[in-house]
């Protein structure tokens, strides 16, 4: 099961919204397209059938995201851990780096410079989920392995 933040299900919701009505554009750009003869060497009728596929993947992958996914009450979310949802400072232990860091469900890339955005199922946010301030935290980079010091919950 995926958790996701309240914001993000709205974000969610507004972008499935926003690709449901692209539909109309893109059936009209099949149907222009298609008037205008040969479909076989057609370009426009097949991009815009293309626009149509992806439209309609990225309608039924965030349809089924919010059918699965759970939102979290961050109100029942201990202070201690880090969870969805979370804002963490971290401490890379071989060079004395620190970073900020949020837990998201998705990322959206609207944090800011300051903060990096990181997904639940990477490979750091399985590392930082349920971590505890204090605790040295591991992950399996591409690189090798990266080890965090959790140094503060925001």
């Amino acid at each position: 099961m995926e958790f996701i933040t309240a914001d993000e299900k709205v974000q969610l919701q507004a972008k499935l919204q926003t690709l449901k009505d692209k539909r109309p554009v893109i059936t009209n750009r099949i149907e222009e397209a298609r008037a205008l003869g040969d479909l076989r060497e057609n370009a426009e009728y097949h991009a815009a059938r293309e626009d149509q596929g992806m439209n309609e993947a990225e309608i039924r992958r965030i349809e089924e995201r919010l059918a699965t996914a759970q939102v979290v009450d961050q109100s029942q979310v201990p202070t201690d851990v880090v969870f969805v949802g979370a804002t963490v400072r971290l401490r890379d232990l071989k060079y004395g780096d620190v970073e900020v860091f949020t837990l998201v469900g998705e990322a959206t890339g609207g944090r800011g410079d300051d903060v990096t955005e990181v997904t639940a199922s990477s490979p750091m946010g399985e590392a930082l989920l349920k971590a505890r301030v204090g605790e040295t935290i591991r992950v399996d980079a591409p690189r090798g392995e990266i080890r965090f010091e959790v140094v503060e919950i925001l």
